[in-house]
């Protein structure tokens, strides 16, 4: 039976990152970075397609499991009838190779464990070969090459292509398993102590997690949504991606399945935002630099996303070996979408490089040379259709999100120069390209008989992302418009209570058949238009039901289907995080941030 999306936990180090389900099986796994090709696929396939588990022999689900402290260290909880059992997964953080550690700790009594590890490299589709060196297991296939070990050494078998383990433990016994990459054509790096290592990661995040700025009555929620942007992190470049997840769907048997293991530019602004908010000053500095780095280059020729290390080609490609998860094909790697036109980016880009230096962080001398050279191309192409925010894969339009970040990137502008008139640059030439944008989309995309903007020029269609217009500045919150739109998008694109990003029957606009679940972040920003057009209470209500939402362990998706209970799309993802993150902090009379 495939297990929910809701039921994995996330473990990385940073540069990777596993899902562990509550059945103590991995199922997820890229090596040696997020977007490297799986070696444990079953999450899209089945067992046979790589996964890693140790449970007690004979045993289904476990008892219990939560993350140790404020830490990205998952202990999972294991009760028999002749005892219980504690295992500990994380991955150290990395000093040159990526480790995989396993801990199983005996409670009470004694407990006969089993593991099987089932490695598949290329996203399940490798069968390595598996040989015995210096008492460990070694598997070798092309560039891949994996060391399993065990502390102290433990039965082992191969059976059917997997390395099967047996063994026993009682109270205060533990036995550690690590799991070690390296390209094959390397020697094996050194040994890492995994008792050691464990204390070394429960340290080091409980350094990180002392510095959140917040201490407000969601302080859990909030202390983990940043634990899990930080794991989303690529530690090297500074780079966020989306999800540590390609193709989990959007709909149950559907095809809206995505790759979303890159960068995208749309989640720049509300992450630095966040992490400012938070207190977490060196982490926006690193994103900020990632993002001047990996949009240097021709304005014309900037992307919607970028790989972790900045990469700018991301060809998609089907897997047909692999089923889907829940048979939700195809499988896909790479995102056609990173060759869209999107207007929104520049706004995003020019907003973020504002926040940043409003908020301290040292300018680089380059950027605002870079700044002037996106809002110089942004001046010419304003006016043209675009595939939006949500990448659209029907038609372009001319969608009104994309336009109120075109104003956002002029007043951007604007705001920087009056507060440095040393800068270089035409303010009152930016002025009258804001005011001219203003005026267009206030003429072209609102619709006075039902006094809402909406998604389009001249569409009926509605649009959560239009919820972000008081929040950018476009309008104030109490403009009658803005009151307006708040309305009509929560009767026109509530389902069960939460926001869905555009109507259901959108597939002319959309390109794509199906539906979707509600969208996690938009109904995040709704709370924030609530709050921003005095409904404190009802925005209070729809955020803690929101919070209700995450998994065992804290963890959001992309999306909810109200319907069924189940969380949909790629796992964790880091916009609903961010969500979470700005709308706790944003709250009133709460001790928040700063």
């Amino acid at each position: 039976m495939t297990r929910r999306i809701d039921d994995y936990a996330l473990i990385g180090d940073l540069q990777t990152a596993a899902l562990v389900g509550r059945d103590g099986s991995i199922d997820w796994l890229c090596l040696p970075r997020f977007d490297s090709a799986a070696c444990f696929a079953a999450l899209l396939g089945d067992e046979d397609n790589g996964h890693w588990r140790i449970a007690p022999t004979g045993a289904g689900t476990c008892a219990s499991r939560r993350y140790a402290e404020d830490s990205l260290v998952l202990e999972t909880l294991w009760e028999t009838r002749t005892g219980t059992v504690r295992v500990t997964d994380f991955m150290p953080q990395r000093d040159r190779a990526p480790d995989l550690v396993r801990i199983v700790e005996g409670v009470s009594g004694r407990v006969e464990m089993s593991a099987v590890l089932r490695l598949r490299f290329d996203y399940g589709s490798i069968v390595p070969w598996v040989r015995r060196s210096d008492g460990h297991r070694v598997a070798v296939a092309g560039p891949d090459a994996v060391w399993l070990r065990s502390e102290p050494p433990v039965k082992t078998w191969g059976q059917q292509y997997a390395t099967c383990s047996a063994f026993t433990v009682t109270a205060g016994e533990r036995v550690a398993f690590v799991l070690t990459w390296h390209p094959s054509h390397e020697r094996r790096p050194p040994l890492v102590d995994p008792f050691e290592a464990l204390e070394h990661s429960l340290a080091d995040w409980r350094a990180w997690t002392a510095r959140c700025a917040y201490r407000g009555p969601y302080r859990s929620a909030v202390v983990r949504s940043l634990i899990t942007l930080k794991a989303l992190t690529y530690a090297p470049t500074g780079g966020i991606v989306a999800a540590p997840t390609t193709s989990l769907p959007e709909e149950i048997g559907g095809v809206r399945n995505w790759d979303y293991r890159a960068c995208w530019l749309r989640d720049s602004s509300l992450t630095l935002g966040a992490l400012l908010a938070a207190g977490y000053a060196d982490e926006a500095a690193a994103w900020r630099d990632w993002l001047l780095r990996s949009v240097a280059g021709d304005p014309a020729d900037l992307q919607i996303m970028y790989g972790p290390a900045g990469e700018r080609r991301l060809p998609e490609t089907s897997l047909p070996w692999l089923r889907g998860y829940a048979d939700s094909a195809p499988v896909r790697t790479g995102n056609a979408a990173v060759d869209q036109f999107q207007l929104d980016v520049y706004g995003e880009v020019m907003d973020s490089l504002y926040l940043a230096r409003e908020a301290g962080i040292p300018p680089e001398r380059h950027a605002w040379n870079l700044q002037l050279s996106l809002l110089g191309f942004l001046e010419s192409h304003w006016r043209d259709p675009d595939e939006g925010l949500w990448e659209v894969r029907g038609p372009r339009r001319h969608f009104t999100h994309s336009k109120v970040m075109a104003w956002v990137a002029a007043d951007r502008a604007v705001r920087t120069l009056e507060a440095d008139p040393s800068l270089p640059g035409e303010p009152d030439r930016w002025r009258a390209l804001r005011d001219e944008i203003h005026a267009e989309v206030c003429a072209r995309a609102y619709d006075p008989v039902r006094n809402t903007f909406t998604q389009s020029y001249g569409s009926a269609e509605l649009d959560a992302a239009t919820l972000l217009i008081p929040r950018v500045g476009f309008l104030p919150p109490d403009d009658p418009r803005v009151v307006g739109t708040v309305d009509a998008v929560r009767a026109g694109l509530t389902h069960r209570g939460f926001l869905r990003r555009y109507s259901p029957d959108s597939g002319a606009v959309d390109g794509l058949p199906g539906r979707e679940g509600t969208f996690l972040v938009c109904s995040f920003w709704l709370a924030d238009a609530l709050r921003m057009t005095g409904r404190e209470d009802e925005a209070r209500e729809l955020f803690e039901r929101l919070v209700g939402l995450t998994n065992d362990v804290g963890l959001l998706a992309e999306e909810y289907d109200p319907a069924s209970g189940r969380h949909l799309g790629n796992f964790p993802q880091a916009f609903s995080h961010i969500g979470l993150v700005g709308t706790a902090l944003a709250l009133p009379g709460d001790e928040t941030a700063g």
